[in-house]
């Protein structure tokens, strides 16, 4: 039977400081960092300062703590379901999402354009407004970006990004998790990009900075990340004083890296670029080679899944690999988002060094 808060308080003659001290129990502690995330949207990392981030990694921790490591239960989305709109396939959003939610005691519903509406005969507007009247929040994962925007401004309830062609927030959020969790802390550490110029790296370049962490990236010449988002990221290198290197060359961007990052250089939708993409990426593949420019604690990422040609198996199944950490961290990362976006829930971990 779950203990419902409320209908205790609407019985129990408490006092004020006993309602205070069972909320605390219940809730955690008020959070001492200047967060206010319930009923926002989560479209990309750019649109959070640097204490909302790390405020989310800080929440995330905590869930991990409480739930994985002291088999805590914590219903805290009990009553609240989620819709979770899928164009392209997945193995780690859905299943992170849809664990993660049903763990916190919530209902989550996958829905593919096969299952629904969506781009047959419904309009996005009208999605929008029917899935904002019957869940509590929608986690898109889509192929065009400008369709997570409509979105945001059709449905009245949070938005999150579950990938799209221009961001991929909830990977990255993981991955600075596995690096907190790593190293144990964030700032300083020097972070080298070797690949395509995708969604996934966007994400990296719209935060890193704000934790303090230097950026390195080679990128093929023609395969470069989007030049507005660039700018911004120069403009966040100098605001918060790190480093920023764009190159061509692997080997200069691996040098003194902490952290060595690739992805898939042919994304979903990029298929029929497969023999031009893999012959401009020659050279580009992650090995022991690159890693001899790094840093003597590296380590490295990759957002699953994962070819032979992006990185050699010495690497990708060494010990310096955090890959499938960081996987799992898919799950605590989304977990921390809802309840961030959906709850008054504050963590009761001390808050980690970033």
């Amino acid at each position: 039977m779950l203990f419902n808060v409320r209908k205790f308080f609407s019985i129990a003659k408490l006092t004020g400081t006993s309602k205070q001290l069972l909320r605390q129990f219940w809730y955690g502690p008020p959070a001492q960092m200047n967060a206010h995330l319930k009923g926002r949207d989560l479209l990309t990392l750019q649109n959070y300062t640097a204490d909302e981030l790390k405020y989310l990694l800080w929440m995330a921790s905590d869930l991990k703590q409480r739930i994985k490591h002291k088999g805590e239960y914590l219903p805290l989305m009990q009553g609240k379901s989620l819709a979770m709109i899928f164009e392209k396939r997945s193995t780690r959003t859905r299943l992170s999402a849809e664990t993660g939610f049903a763990l916190l005691g919530g209902h989550p519903s996958f829905l593919t354009t096969q299952d629904i509406h969506l781009g047959t005969n419904e309009s996005l507007t009208d999605t929008a407004r029917v899935l904002s009247s019957m869940t509590n929040a929608i986690l898109a994962r889509v192929y065009k970006h400008n369709d997570l925007d409509l979105m945001t401004k059709e449905a009245t309830i949070p938005i999150v990004n579950g990938l799209s062609d221009l961001y991929h927030p909830l990977q990255i959020l993981a991955d600075y998790l596995t690096l907190q969790e790593h190293y144990g802390g964030l700032n300083g550490l020097t972070v080298t990009w070797i690949g395509d110029g995708n969604n996934v790296l966007h994400s990296i370049m719209t935060s890193a900075a704000k934790l303090g962490m230097h950026l390195r990236i080679a990128t093929p010449k023609g395969f470069e990340p989007d030049l507005s988002i660039t700018k911004i990221t120069e403009q966040y290198s100098k605001e918060y004083g790190t480093k920023l290197l764009l190159t061509t060359d692997p080997l200069e961007a691996a040098d003194g890296a902490n952290v060595l990052v690739t992805d898939t250089w042919i994304s979903m939708g990029q298929e029929e670029e497969k023999k031009e993409r893999l012959k401009a990426f020659q050279g580009y593949q992650v090995t022991m080679q690159t890693a001899k420019s790094a840093a003597s604690n590296w380590t490295f990422l990759h957002c699953l899944p994962r070819k032979p040609e992006e990185v050699e198996d010495e690497v990708f199944y060494s010990p310096r690999s955090l890959v499938f950490q960081e996987a799992e961290n898919r799950k605590w990362t989304i977990m921390a988002v809802m309840v961030s976006l959906l709850t008054d829930y504050s963590p009761q971990l001390q808050r980690p060094t970033f």
